[in-house]
């Protein structure tokens, strides 16, 4: 433990801090809360994005088929020109919200291209997006999970150091404060006595 001054001034400052402290603690428990239950949002959406990846793999899995017979590079039918996101607030902490992936597809000759061309063009774009989504997704749970760590530590702090470092402070500081009371008391007393004394003493010698 830290030494302390044992005054009233410095009573008064342990205590005020101590009120700080059980003041905010309440507040990181809370935030901690939030944030736990929004890392649970999100695992739970990015959850969702991985199953619908998974049945759009499964679709795009068939068009591969049929366009390695013809000779077809499905790559090239969508191209990724921008990841459009926003920003949102979570308990303090800045993330990126996932709006949509612009994309540029390619051009396709209707005469000489089949018709499931169009439909294979529609899964490679919902892939796309699923796959930026879910990349935002994750950035959002490890910013989340940053902040939640830091909090984290911070309750930990209050708990476990400051508060009971405050308390102790006090408790030392008013024992030794009753003390010197005690002592000063003692003192008065003792003074008190041989002023008497000195007195009798004169009136005895007179």
């Amino acid at each position: 433990m830290a030494k302390v001054k044992l005054t009233k001034t410095e009573l008064k400052a342990q205590s005020d801090a101590l009120k700080r402290f059980q003041r905010f603690l309440p507040m990181l428990q809370l935030k901690k809360q939030q944030l736990q239950a929004e890392i649970a949002a999100i695992s739970v959406r990015i959850d969702d994005v991985v199953a619908r990846q998974d049945a759009e793999r499964a679709a795009l899995a068939r068009w591969g088929e049929l366009f390695s017979e013809q000779g077809y590079d499905l790559t090239t039918l969508v191209a990724v020109e921008r990841v459009v996101t926003d920003t949102s607030n979570i308990a303090g902490v800045a993330i990126p919200v996932f709006k949509e992936v612009q994309t540029t597809c390619a051009v396709l000759d209707l005469f000489q291209t089949p018709p499931w061309f169009d439909a294979a063009i529609a899964t490679i774009t919902r892939m796309v997006n699923l796959r930026a989504e879910r990349a935002i997704l994750e950035q959002q749970r490890e910013l989340v999970t940053q902040e939640l760590n830091t909090t984290s530590q911070r309750v930990n702090l209050f708990e476990k150091v400051k508060i009971p470092e405050c308390k102790e402070h006090i408790r030392v500081i008013k024992i030794a404060i009753g003390d010197e009371q005690t002592a000063s008391v003692t003192r008065g007393k003792i003074a008190k006595g041989r002023s008497k004394k000195a007195a009798q003493d004169e009136e005895d010698a007179a």
